[in-house]
């Protein structure tokens, strides 16, 4: 964990790649007004907006903040989508389906909940964009109350300006 004695309690930033920093087919441009960037990340071209790589970037380096991935690229992330698009996540842990796939809960739900469970984070952001549609996801983060906060963005858009400064403003 990054915190260091007397600093705030970690907070988990749970982050997903499709959606949320890769948008499907963006169209016009980014919440930022500026043009979309494209990238060979070497298994797949990638759309992303420099701003939201930038913003990520720096909210990683929050003393309280303990970035995951947790996405369906799992290892493919920090190994080809980081150096490709600039992101400084080659070394945050990673969240694997590996032995969650199998039941009919969401993986990425009971991946998250027993990473809480060893690591013990007070509280956690969750940024997928398939969290609006997944029932059983929405009602556990319902019951966490504060402790959780969720962003589903448009997954034709990714994160937005909101988005980053609501995770701003949860990590204070």
């Amino acid at each position: 964990m990054r915190a260091t004695q007397g600093a705030a309690a970690p907070v988990s930033v749970y982050l997903d790649v499709d959606g949320v920093v890769n948008p499907f087919s963006p169209k016009g441009t980014t919440d930022w007004g500026s043009e979309w960037s494209f990238a060979d990340a070497g298994i797949l071209d990638v759309a992303f907006a420099p701003e939201v790589v930038a913003e990520l970037n720096e909210i990683a380096l929050h003393p309280a903040a303990r970035f995951v991935w947790l996405t369906t690229w799992e290892g493919l992330a920090p190994e080809f989508l980081c150096p490709a698009i600039g992101l400084n996540g080659q070394h945050w842990p990673v969240l694997t389906s590996l032995g969650w796939d199998e039941g009919p809960e969401w993986w990425k739900l009971v991946a998250l909940q027993k990473d809480l469970e060893s690591v013990g984070s007070e509280r956690i952001i969750w940024l997928d964009d398939q969290l609006s549609q997944d029932a059983e996801a929405l009602s556990w983060a319902e019951y966490q109350q504060d402790r959780v906060l969720c962003i589903s963005p448009d997954p034709r858009k990714g994160l937005s300006r909101r988005d980053l400064a609501a995770v701003r403003a949860y990590l204070g």
